[in-house]
């Protein structure tokens, strides 16, 4: 009887054991593809963050990680990044971009740009790249908004005399980055009939 009663106090721990790692506040824990999912469907445009909260500088490799982690035609690569941490080049960036004024307050900046000489269509690559560093802001619970330099000449222009970048190099955008100083909801872009089957 003692050897049945051990036995069975053994299942029962494996078993407690088991549904707690399953769970998690009496939620039952979400599987990596609905985490992923989730991650794209919350990520959202924030322009509005919480000035002088520096960011990590390892939450900053996870996000250039995530960048370089995407997709990029013939593995050509071309992008670089370039960080921006500096008050006074944030503030310059922002006096100089018409769409950037919240880079004033913003703690962090990601300028994505391209060799151009690498490949003809580094901006589809960048776009890529950029994509990435927004969800990868997004699980980290940052902040961080998309604003265009290319194809805008003058905004490029403005780029590369800020930040002195050489001339096969060119900015497709700009990413403020910071943590948001409000919650903000996603925009829920779903649209039925923009789905084709087969015909038009």
């Amino acid at each position: 009887m003692k050897i049945k009663f051990i036995y069975t106090s053994i299942i029962l721990l494996v078993i407690a054991n088991i549904l707690t790692s399953c769970c998690d506040n009496g939620k039952t824990s979400k599987s990596s593809a609905e985490i992923v999912l989730e991650n794209i469907a919350n990520r959202k445009s924030v322009r509005s963050y919480i000035e002088g909260k520096q960011i990590e500088s390892e939450k900053i490799e996870k996000l250039l990680r995530a960048g370089m982690a995407a997709p990029t035609g013939k593995n050509t690569q071309p992008w670089e990044f370039i960080v921006i941490s500096e008050r006074a080049i944030l503030d310059s960036l922002a006096t100089s971009l018409p769409y950037a004024k919240m880079l004033q307050q913003a703690t962090l900046a990601i300028i994505v740009c391209a060799d151009t000489s690498k490949s003809e269509y580094w901006y589809v690559d960048c776009a890529a790249a950029t994509e990435n560093i927004l969800l990868a802001a997004e699980a980290m619970e940052l902040g961080a908004v998309w604003t265009a330099s290319y194809p805008y000449e003058n905004r490029m222009s403005a780029v590369k005399k800020i930040t002195q970048h050489p001339d096969n190099i060119q900015s497709l955008c700009v990413i403020p980055i910071g943590y948001p100083s409000m919650k903000e909801s996603p925009k829920d872009k779903w649209k039925p009939e923009k789905v084709h089957k087969e015909k038009w």
